[in-house]
């Protein structure tokens, strides 16, 4: 039997039977075609750094996995581009991207939980991820960009269809593309005309030296920011929750010591973040990983859920430890490529955390049954039903 095989149902079962066996495993990417997982954290963490691995689609191999399949004007993103253009794209984003934005924000995404609790009433049963983890990112990404209410419905549908596609419904990912490149680009019309306070209009002016985005980059940067802002933090969040409603220990700690859910929050992400994977990686040349030679032009995927689950760099990894040194997890990645959006994703579910256990201290499960989503590359649930209620005096 193949030491890939249930990777789907158990990843975490079969992440910890390839390191010790298999760690750089022939296997095949999520469309079927193959690929090379690379699953202990010393290979992992060196890979996401090695300028010989490439992430532009060009450099794959006929037949390889190349990850999805979008049109140009969605695909030049900062994961499917490598130096010098990386470097360029990410020096003009982060002149509009700041760290002070996002600390401007904390506000507002304060005041969108409180309503979303509002909304769930002092007591009752409710999924914890339709009714607050997935409205809070979603509300905070569209406001960062500029989004009007009315379009922000159909958000979860479209990202539904690229992370998580429904075999029932082939066509489903192809149509959410088309309606989400035709919504982008109505989009920046409308902010090229009309200039706001958000940060796509900021994206549209900003320049250095004379550069500035072109078309296919504003609307890949748009969708980028959309797809892995929301949907990492939406699994993030309840990830979290979901964990710390499994480890009562843990739960009336962080309770005590809500200072600490900063710290708490990287302990999270290492030990179930939304990405199993990292974006796919081709060599330029013949490389060799753990000992293993990868010919050029060959997917390699890097397995960031089971680096953080690596025992050789994590002490008794598959433990909960809200006090442990997670320095140097790679939840949300290493090297030059590490996630633009990520001071965003800790801000929310710090912010998503402290609103919840303040607001209900009697957060339970409403049932033990475990419902991820089919993902090969994301780790988040379809549901999470809770009971809850508020503190009464």
């Amino acid at each position: 039997m193949d030491p890939a095989h249930g990777l789907l149902e158990n990843p975490h079962d079969v992440y910890r039977r390839l390191r010790e066996s298999a760690p750089v495993h022939r296997t095949a990417g999520p469309d079927g075609s193959p690929a090379w997982l690379v699953t202990r954290y010393e290979d992992v963490r060196a890979a996401l750094a090695d300028p010989r691995l490439s992430l532009d689609k060009a450099r794959a191999r006929e037949g390889s996995y190349r990850g999805l399949s979008l049109p140009p004007a969605l695909d030049a993103n900062l994961l499917n581009m490598d130096p010098p253009d990386h470097a360029r794209i990410r020096r003009l984003v982060a002149r509009a991207f700041t760290t002070r934005r996002v600390a401007h924000l904390r506000a507002p995404m304060r005041r969108t939980a409180d309503l979303l609790l509002d909304a769930l009433g002092p007591h009752g049963t409710t999924d914890l991820i339709a009714a607050y983890a997935a409205p809070l990112p979603i509300t905070v990404i569209c406001d960062l960009l500029g989004v009007p209410d009315d379009h922000r419905r159909d958000f979860r549908a479209w990202t539904d269809a690229l992370v998580a596609p429904d075999p029932a419904r082939p066509a489903a990912a192809k149509e959410a593309v088309v309606a989400m490149l035709g919504f982008f680009t109505g989009l920046i019309a409308a902010k090229r005309a009309e200039p706001a306070d958000d940060l796509l209009s900021d994206l549209i002016a900003v320049r250095e030296e004379g550069d500035r985005l072109t078309e296919d980059e504003l609307m890949s940067l748009a969708f980028l920011i959309l797809f892995a802002g929301y949907e990492n933090t939406v699994q993030l969040i309840g990830n979290a929750v979901l964990s710390l409603l499994e480890h009562p220990e843990q739960l009336a700690a962080l309770r005590t010591h809500p200072a600490r859910i900063p710290a708490a929050v990287e302990e999270f992400a290492r030990y179930e973040g939304p990405a199993l994977l990292a974006i796919r990686r081709f060599p330029t040349e013949d490389v060799t990983i753990g000992g293993v030679t990868v010919p050029a032009g060959e997917t390699v995927l890097l397995s960031l859920a089971a680096a953080n689950r690596d025992p050789a760099r994590f002490p008794d990894p598959d433990r909960l430890d809200l006090g442990r040194d997670t320095s140097g997890h790679l939840a949300l990645g290493h090297g030059i490529h590490h996630c633009l959006g990520a001071p965003l994703a800790r801000a929310e579910t710090e912010i998503a955390l402290a609103a919840l256990l303040e607001r209900f201290p009697d957060l339970a499960l409403a049932s033990d049954a475990r419902r991820w989503r089919p993902s090969l590359r994301a780790r988040g649930l379809v549901a999470l039903p809770v009971t809850y209620a508020e503190k009464t005096s």
